[in-house]
C-alpha cells in the first residue's frame, strides 16, 4: 500500500543516513540535515525499516552518512534490503576501492560519489585530506564491479570549483558508465561559498546537444558529446518540492519527512511492529513542501 503525504506526493524512495561519523572535513557539509545526533541505528532495526518500508510502497533505497563506509557491518545492512527494492549509496569514495565487489555481490545496484575537483591540492583543501587518488581508484573499482551509472556529486563552490565543469566533462568522456551531476550548495552553516548554478545551467543548455527532464523533480539532463550532465536545485525550488518522493531517517533514528526541516522529526528509536508502522505513516503525513 504506497503512502501519500497531504500534498499528494507518493513517498517511494527511503533515504537511510547510516552514521554521522565521516574520514573527511568537507568545508560546505550540510550532514543530510542531522543535528547532535545520538547513539546509531542498529543493522537489525535498519533491516525492520525497510521491512515496514516496503510494505507502504518504498521502491528504493539510498544509504547515506556521513560516510556510510565507516560501518563495518554494511555488507549486511546491504544484504538486509528486501527482495524487489533497488538499492544505492552515497559516499566519498575514499575506501570504495576495497569494499565495491562485496558491496555488489551483497546486491548493492549504484553508488554515488562526492568529488568536488579533479585536483588534488583543491581535493585537500575542500576535504582536509589529500587523498584523491584513492577516490579515483573507487570509482574505477566501481565501475568495475558494475555499480553503476556511477553519479559523480560536484557541488558547485564559488571561487575554489567553477573552473573545472570542462575538466569533468572530459574525466566523464574518458571512462565508461559515469554521469556528472552538478549540485546547488545547500546554506547550511554558513558557508560562504554558494556558486551561481544558474550561469552553469545556462551554458550547458547552449552546448548541450539533447536536454532530457527526468521524472524525478523535473531534474534536466544535459547531453554534450558523450558526457551526461544533471544539475540539482534543492534551494527555493517548487519542482524540486513538489516531486519530493523521499522520506529520510538519521543515523540516530529520526524519520525526517523533509531535508531543509528539523522541526518534524518522528523518533523510531525502540520501535518495533504496529508502533513501528505507526510512526512511519506519521511521518508521511508531516510531509510538506518547503518551497511552495
Amino acid at each position: 500500500m504506497a503512502l501519500k503525504d497531504p500534498y499528494n506526493r507518493t513517498v517511494t524512495n527511503l533515504r537511510i543516513s547510516l552514521t554521522s561519523r565521516c574520514n573527511l572535513r568537507c568545508i560546505y557539509c550540510h550532514a543530510e540535515g542531522e543535528v547532535n545526533p545520538r547513539e546509531q541505528m542498529s543493522a537489525t532495526d535498519i533491516a525492520e525499516l525497510m521491512q515496514v518500508g516496503v510494505k507502504f510502497g518504498i521502491k528504493s533505497v539510498k544509504f547515506t552518512g556521513g560516510e556510510p563506509l565507516l560501518r563495518r557491518d554494511l555488507v549486511d545492512i546491504v544484504r538486509s534490503v528486501p527482495p524487489g527494492v533497488e538499492s544505492s549509496m552515497t559516499t566519498n569514495g575514499t575506501l570504495l576501492a576495497e569494499k565495491a565487489a562485496a558491496l555488489k555481490e551483497a546486491g548493492l545496484a549504484r553508488v554515488n560519489v562526492s568529488l568536488d575537483t579533479l585536483r588534488p591540492e583543491r581535493y585537500a583543501a575542500i576535504t582536509g585530506k589529500d587523498c584523491l587518488a584513492d577516490v579515483l581508484a573507487g570509482i574505477d573499482a566501481a565501475v568495475e564491479v558494475g555499480l553503476t551509472p556511477v553519479k559523480l556529486n560536484m557541488v558547485l563552490l564559488e571561487g575554489i570549483n567553477e573552473d573545472e565543469l570542462d575538466d569533468f566533462m572530459a574525466f566523464v568522456r574518458s571512462k565508461r558508465d559515469l554521469i556528472l551531476q552538478v549540485i546547488e550548495l545547500m546554506e547550511f552553516n554558513e558557508c560562504k561559498f554558494h556558486g551561481d548554478v544558474d550561469s552553469v545551467e545556462q551554458e550547458l543548455n547552449e552546448r548541450a546537444t539533447r536536454v532530457v527532464t527526468r521524472r524525478m523533480h523535473h531534474r534536466k539532463k544535459y547531453c554534450l558529446d558523450g558526457a551526461e550532465v544533471e544539475v540539482v536545485r534543492p534551494l527555493h525550488n517548487t519542482e524540486f518540492c513538489k516531486f519530493c518522493n523521499r522520506l529520510r531517517l538519521t543515523s540516530d533514528g529520526k524519520l525526517k519527512p523533509c531535508l531543509l526541516r528539523s522541526d518534524n522529526l518522528v523518533d523510531i528509536q525502540g520501535k518495533h511492529g504496529r508502533e513501528l508502522e505507526d510512526a512511519f505513516k506519521e511521518a508521511v503525513s508531516r510531509r510538506k513542501p518547503f518551497f511552495a
